[in-house]
């Protein structure tokens, strides 16, 4: 199987081009994954193009890769967006980077109530940044031609205030209604997944004020990490995707 590397210099790329790779994914492609002339590579622009080609130069400042085909992908004509709670030890990254991999098309950080880490000043910035690297890696390990959006951290305020322009799912293990009971409409959908001690209870007033709807998965407690790539999961099936 090829690898698949993501370059920013794909747009306009027609079959028969010639295209040059940054210094970091030529880095990649020759010391890490060890790609020789000659070999075929994936690459993909995160909006939509790939490109299968013969890797031409193995430099590591620049490998030079001729397209060989082309193809473009439409975005999904329903989105389904990630709200994902900050969540301590790396259980939040856990869960952007399988989400990523299992095709969410957006990822917002939620600074929940019961929330123990916080991106307070700077580290909201590096936070998002963190999160948009893991969302780029993914997307090179599951050949997806669609890099998703990581947004700005949002407040329950702010999730709630933007709840009457999507429909908004969130994941409660004492809801009646489960998951794999609703019929999707023409709205994108918003999962919220909430922090080690869950959704607070005002937290969850909010969101159904809004509009919001509780689904459960399933009998058990998921944890933050698996929650959300085990909805996704389940909304691919209702949605078509797999």
């Amino acid at each position: 199987m090829a690898h698949f590397y993501l370059s920013d210099n794909l747009d306009g790329v027609r079959e028969g081009d010639e295209v040059r790779l940054d210094a970091p994914e030529s880095r990649h492609i020759v010391t890490v994954s060890r790609t020789r002339g000659g070999e075929t590579i994936l690459l993909g622009n995160g909006r939509g193009m790939t490109v299968r080609g013969t890797l031409l130069s193995a430099d590591p400042a620049g490998a030079v890769v001729r397209a060989e085909h082309v193809e473009n992908a439409a975005p999904h004509r329903q989105h389904v967006i990630l709200v994902q709670a900050l969540a301590k030890g790396g259980r939040d990254e856990m869960a952007v980077q399988a989400a990523t991999e299992l095709g969410v098309d957006a990822v917002i950080p939620w600074s929940a109530e019961r929330s123990i880490a916080r991106w307070d000043g700077t580290k909201a910035v590096k936070g998002r940044d963190r999160w948009q690297a893991i969302t780029r890696e993914a997307t090179k390990q599951s050949m997806r031609a669609w890099l998703p959006e990581v947004r700005a951290l949002a407040s329950t305020s702010e999730l709630a205030e933007s709840a009457r322009d999507v429909r908004m799912l969130v994941l409660e293990p004492s809801a009646k209604t489960p998951l794999s009971a609703i019929t999707p409409d023409a709205r994108d959908l918003e999962l919220v997944v909430g922090p080690e001690g869950g959704v607070s209870p005002r937290e969850l007033e909010a969101f159904e004020a809004a509009g919001a709807e509780p689904v459960r998965l399933g009998a058990g407690v998921l944890r933050t990490s698996t929650a959300g790539p085990a909805a996704l999961a389940v909304i691919n099936l209702i949605l078509g995707r797999w």
